[in-house]
Parts: C-alpha cells; sequence; structure tokens
C-alpha cells in the first residue's frame, strides 16, 4: 500500500469513526439493550430482572389498548400520508406557476413546519377550544360549535388537519424542487402536439417526478407512524385513549405504569412493521421509477 492510499485511509477513518461510534452508543447499544428487555421481566427501577422468554410477546397480542393504539396509528397514516401528499402537490403545482407573489406564499406555506410540533400543539388546542366557538357565533355553523378535542371521531380529524396543516409545506418544497427539473422544452413540446392538462400531468408530469413521490411517501409513513409530540400537546391520547399513538402509548407503557419490558416488547414490534411497511413502499415505487 503506497504511502498516499495510507494518508487517504487516515483521512476517512478520522472523519468518519466519530459519526459510526456516535450511531453505535446512541442508536445500536440501546437497540440492542431494548431487544434482550423484551426477554426480561422488568418495571425500570427495582434491581430484579427476570427473564421470562416469549411472555411479552404473547402479552401484547391479548393488549386491547395496545391493539387500539395499533388501529389508531394506522388509520392515521393513511389519511396523513394521503392528505399530505396531495395537498402538497396541488401547492407546488400552483406556486410553480408564474405568480408575481409565489416566493411570499411558498414562505408562508412552509413557515409552519419551521416550528416545533409540541408548541403547533398547544397553539392548536387554543384554538380548537377557544376560538372554533366564536366562529361558529358567527357563521352559525354546526361543526365549530362542538369541542373537536371532547369527542373521538372529531379529535381524530383534529390531528389530521393540524398535521397537513404543518406538513404540506414541507412536501411542497420537496415536490417544487422535482418539477423545476422537468425540461420546460418537453412540456412546450407536449402543449404543440395538442396534449391537454390533464393528459401532461398524468403522462409526463407525474412520472418525471416519481422520485419525489417515492421520497415523499417514505417521509410520510414514517413521521406518521412516529407521531407523539403533537399527538401530546393536543390530545394527550383522549378522549378515552380513542388518539393514542403507538409511539404515545409505549412511552405511557414505559414511564408512566413501569411496565418497561413490556414497552421495549412492544417498541420492538413497532420497528419491524414499521421497517416492513416502508421496505415493501420503497421497493414496490423503486420498480416503478426503473419501469419507467
Amino acid at each position: 500500500m503506497t504511502q498516499t492510499k495510507t494518508k487517504k485511509l487516515l483521512i476517512y477513518f478520522t472523519f468518519v469513526s466519530p459519526a459510526v461510534l456516535l450511531f453505535a452508543l446512541i442508536i445500536m447499544l440501546p437497540f440492542v439493550r431494548a431487544i434482550i428487555f423484551s426477554f426480561q421481566d422488568w418495571d425500570g427501577i427495582s434491581t430484579d430482572i427476570k427473564w421470562v422468554g416469549w411472555s411479552n410477546y404473547t402479552t401484547i397480542f391479548h393488549d386491547s389498548a395496545y391493539m387500539k393504539s395499533f388501529w389508531f396509528t394506522l388509520k392515521y397514516v393513511a389519511v396523513s400520508t394521503l392528505l399530505v401528499n396531495v395537498i402538497g402537490f396541488a401547492l407546488a403545482i400552483v406556486l410553480n406557476m408564474k405568480l408575481k407573489t409565489k416566493n411570499v406564499l411558498r414562505t408562508v406555506y412552509f413557515m409552519p413546519h419551521v416550528i416545533g410540533t409540541l408548541i403547533i400543539g398547544f397553539i392548536w388546542q387554543f384554538i380548537i377550544s377557544q376560538v372554533f366557538p366564536q366562529i361558529a357565533e358567527w357563521t352559525g355553523w354546526h361543526i365549530f360549535e362542538v369541542n373537536w378535542l371532547s369527542y373521538p371521531s372529531y379529535a381524530f380529524w383534529a390531528l389530521i388537519l393540524v398535521n397537513v396543516w404543518y406538513s404540506a409545506g414541507y412536501f411542497m418544497v420537496i415536490y417544487i424542487a422535482a418539477l423545476q427539473g422537468i425540461s420546460t422544452e418537453l412540456l412546450e413540446a407536449a402543449q404543440i402536439d395538442g396534449v391537454n392538462r390533464w393528459q401532461r400531468m398524468w403522462h409526463i408530469i407525474l412520472p418525471l417526478v416519481r422520485n419525489a413521490i417515492t421520497i415523499c411517501l417514505f417521509l410520510a409513513i414514517t413521521s406518521g407512524f412516529k407521531v407523539f409530540d403533537l399527538n401530546l400537546a393536543l390530545t394527550k391520547g383522549g378522549p378515552f385513549g380513542s388518539t393514542e399513538s403507538l409511539a404515545l402509548h409505549i412511552y405511557q407503557d414505559a414511564f408512566a405504569n413501569n411496565n418497561y419490558t413490556l414497552a421495549s416488547t412492544k417498541a420492538i414490534i413497532f420497528f419491524i412493521v414499521l421497517g416492513a411497511i416502508t421496505l415493501i413502499q420503497v421497493f414496490a415505487m423503486k420498480r416503478k421509477e426503473v419501469e419507467m
């Protein structure tokens, strides 16, 4: 090995090793520890830790609260993923046109994503409980007379509404970047050939932004599954546990109910499900990209 190659390897390890070390300490080590915890019985406080084998894994399938939060999270991911992508893409299409105020509007729509989700949750809790009744008085609309955070069906849509308001601008930026990568000559040529707007969207624009769609769907699915702080700030899982996400349920089990090892088991199951869904989604979308 020449001196130049040795020097390059040393520089490489100097810069990469801190990141690898931090990843191992912060991500891998706790993950491996959680796997070990999932086969133990421990409340997180006492010094008495027992091995219970697969007992935790069989227990969670009879845990109705866990199944309820699982079902809620699946619904939340499905609806929020669809809405943030559709609205984000629609905003990107409009704000990619020749509008004088497009830069201002892009900033306005992206601005909510700059604010922390915990603060967003508290702000919207105030809006829903204090401002919505005022809107109901002015307009007479029944939908604003109801406290959305007090009824299970309304609370679900309150979470969806806030998440879409918070995330659509972020996805809009990704879609705008993808749209700006499409050749204007190609679009003009299609227009000259008599292609209408719908055909242009379906046969030219959507296939050419498929990479961005793959990324946005991945981001929306993972963030939807991991929803925690917005859920905590806005509904705290209520009313009656109807809006308790998986992440919040696991947190409550570990640190409020002192079922530390059972919570670790639920987190491992959560990781497996999330990993499987995102891998399938990315694999399916990438295959489409190759076929294109």
